[in-house]
This record gives structure tokens, C-alpha cells and sequence, in this order.
């Protein structure tokens, strides 16, 4: 019998997507690729980048489904400084104990993900915040990559940032992810100088 292609959709969130939305963080985290087996804890990522802003802003909160469950996810925020404060007052106490914080001086990149857990505001940057003040993080799973789904979870996102009336968006990226940066540049990201003491990060932005 001939072989069934999956019909893909992309439709906002649902409580019931947060496994598949943490398994996909992790599966996609070590720049693109699965982080299982480089990391003591791995589990650690979608505790920084993926849950907290289903949980925050869940109406910003898009997935790709394949008909059975989420293959991929665009997350993020309308406004960073606000997320930033939410993330400490309300998110990191729910996950803190799972994950304490790191004692000095800090071993390897597991402790490194722990004190930022900890610290999530140090991964806003003022200066670009003030002028694209939504941020984002999307993954998909190879068997979603190549059907037009980032773009797709893309217009979803930046179609519900438009409507709030939000500036422009940045995102902040591993410049080892290559298939990242070049499906940004194809949608028209334009890369922004490297603020002080980010040497490892590309950012990314776009006007809306």
C-alpha cells in the first residue's frame, strides 16, 4: 500500500502539548540537534526556553502538528522586559528546587544552564528590547523541518504580535546552527551588532 504523508497544521496551544513541547526542546537543543548524551541534565532547556512562555503567554504559544501530536513549536513574547520579571516572580519558583543554583565557581555547561535558569534576565539586552521589544524561540523536529512550518509557525507568531501593535522582534541565536541562520535570513531577519560581553550569541531582528 502506497506510504500516508502526515497533513501538517499549525494551531495555537494546548495544556496537553507541553510534553511534546518539552521533548521537543530537548531533541532540538544542542544547535538544532539532540541534546541527550551532551548534557547531565538536558531536561534543563525546555525549563528556560520552552515552558515558561506556554505558561506566561500561552496565546503567543503556536505548534505544527502532524495529526497525532506537536513535531514543532514557536514561542515567545510581546514584551521582554515584562517577561523577564514574570519569569523570576512567577516561573522560576515552580522549577528552582528541581534545578537549584549552581555554587561558584561554576563546572562546565550544566552549571552554566543553572545559574541562567537563575538569572534568566540576564539574557535581555536592553538596547535591542527598547526597539524590538518581542523575542522568540521556535524548534521543529526533522520530520517537520523542510515543509514550510517555520514559516508557517512564523506568520502565526508575528501575525498576533501585529495585532497587539508590537514594533519589531528579535531573537538571539547559537552561530554554530546554521540551518537556523539561514532560514532567518531567507524570512528577512537582519543581523544586529553584538552587544558587549555577548561574543557567543548572534541577534537577529525584524520590523513588523
Amino acid at each position: 500500500m502506497p506510504s500516508t504523508q502526515p497533513t501538517f497544521t499549525v494551531r495555537g496551544y494546548r495544556p496537553t502539548d507541553r510534553a511534546a513541547l518539552e521533548d521537543i526542546c530537548v531533541r532540538t537543543a544542542h544547535a538544532g540537534a539532540d541534546a541527550t548524551g551532551h548534557y547531565r541534565e538536558p531536561e534543563i532547556f525546555p525549563a528556560i526556553f520552552a515552558t515558561p512562555y506556554a505558561v506566561l503567554e500561552p496565546e503567543l504559544t503556536f505548534v505544527a502538528d502532524n495529526g497525532e501530536r506537536a513535531v514543532g513549536y514557536i514561542v515567545g513574547t510581546a514584551d521582554s522586559t515584562r517577561y523577564y520579571a514574570e519569569f523570576r516572580e512567577r516561573w522560576l519558583p515552580t522549577v528552582a528546587d528541581r534545578f537549584p543554583a549552581p555554587t561558584p565557581p561554576f563546572a562546565g555547561a550544566d552549571d552554566g544552564l543553572r545559574h541562567l535558569l537563575h538569572h534568566a534576565e540576564d539574557m535581555l539586552v536592553p538596547e535591542i528590547a527598547a526597539e524590538y521589544p518581542a523575542h522568540l524561540h521556535i524548534d521543529l523536529l526533522p520530520e517537520g523541518q523542510r515543509q514550510g512550518l517555520g514559516r508557517r509557525l512564523m506568520t502565526a507568531f508575528t501575525d498576533a504580535l501585529r495585532a497587539r501593535g508590537v514594533p519589531g522582534l528579535h531573537l538571539s541565536m547559537n552561530p554554530a546552527n546554521t540551518n537556523a541562520r539561514a532560514f532567518y535570513d531567507r524570512i528577512g531577519f537582519t543581523e544586529l551588532p553584538r552587544p558587549a560581553g555577548k561574543s557567543d550569541v548572534d541577534y537577529l531582528a525584524i520590523r513588523l
